[in-house]
């Protein structure tokens, strides 16, 4: 067999070998990735309209969330916040749409505290979307209410249910067990 056969045939099978492995290094990466950021990946993927790209964000964002300075909340500031919230709550009743501008200045607050910039919503759900994958669909939802209900355009059960999806974002900052050992002291 000539040279250049055996050349010819060496460059084909590494470069099938190339894109076997780049395949498999794809396929490991949307897993990894689809894992990790749960139902926020695939609202990425359809915003974006491309997979690539949107990994490429949801991996960008991944590496911002790692240079932060994140931190877990103290037992005193765990204290303060369920405090504070529970008073939310409890004015939910005479007057839901201030109790709901409370709730979303809570999480905001528990957001710093942990760590997180608080400045842009839109960065904010972004570096949320990071740790907290399953219920950053919930802040966008109740931020949605919120500033329906600025505009005076929420009706009471909307107000409701911006109530339970901040909560649950605030739980999570907290750190439910957290938060539950605060419910069990009171």
């Amino acid at each position: 067999m000539p040279a250049w056969v055996v050349i010819a045939i060496v460059l084909v099978v590494l470069i099938a070998a190339g894109a076997v492995a780049w395949m498999l290094y794809e396929a490991n990466r949307t897993k990894r990735l689809k894992s990790r950021f749960g139902p926020e990946y695939n609202r990425v993927v359809k915003e974006s309209g491309n997979r690539r790209a949107a990994e490429t964000e949801l991996e960008s964002r991944a590496r911002r969330v790692e240079m932060l300075h994140l931190r877990d909340l103290s037992p005193a500031d765990c204290d303060r916040f369920s405090q504070r919230w529970r008073g939310a709550q409890s004015r939910f009743v005479d007057e839901p749409g201030p109790a709901v501008t409370e709730a979303s200045a809570l999480v905001k607050e528990a957001m710093a505290a942990r760590g997180y910039p608080v400045g842009d919503f839109d960065q904010r759900a972004a570096d949320i979307s990071v740790d907290h994958p399953t219920v950053v669909d919930n802040y966008r939802e109740a931020r949605r209410i919120a500033l329906a209900n600025e505009q005076g355009r929420a009706n009471t059960e909307e107000l409701r249910r911006a109530m339970v999806l901040y909560r649950a974002l605030f739980e999570e900052l907290l750190g439910a067990p957290a938060l539950e050992m605060q419910e069990t002291r009171r």
